[in-house]
């Protein structure tokens, strides 16, 4: 297929250690985009948020399960509670929307 990657979109709230941790913030996202390269991803963005959610990250990985491993280790880590939403490009979208019946 080539092309992109599958996208995911994550919904960040911090954990208690999270925010104890805070002024690492930089060096933590840091250590992230690395260890997302190390599983065969990427990350696409990091936005501190102000809401319902602390932060937002934009990512893309070869496949669910690799990204699944990724998050779940992540999460085991303490410092967050993700919620992962998979995003569908713009032409993802097309292509799926012409498969409705």
């Amino acid at each position: 297929c080539g092309g992109i990657m599958p996208q995911y979109i994550n919904l960040i709230n911090y954990t208690e250690q999270g925010v104890k941790d805070m002024k690492n913030m930089p060096n933590r996202v840091t250590a992230a985009r690395q260890a997302m390269q190390n599983a065969g991803g990427k990350l696409l963005s990091y936005h501190l948020t102000l809401g319902q959610y602390d932060a937002v990250v934009i990512s893309e990985f070869p496949d669910d399960e690799s990204y699944t491993s990724f998050i779940l280790g992540v999460a085991a880590e303490g410092n967050v509670h993700p919620t992962t939403l998979k995003a569908f490009t713009e032409e993802e979208v097309t292509r799926i929307v012409r498969n409705i019946p």
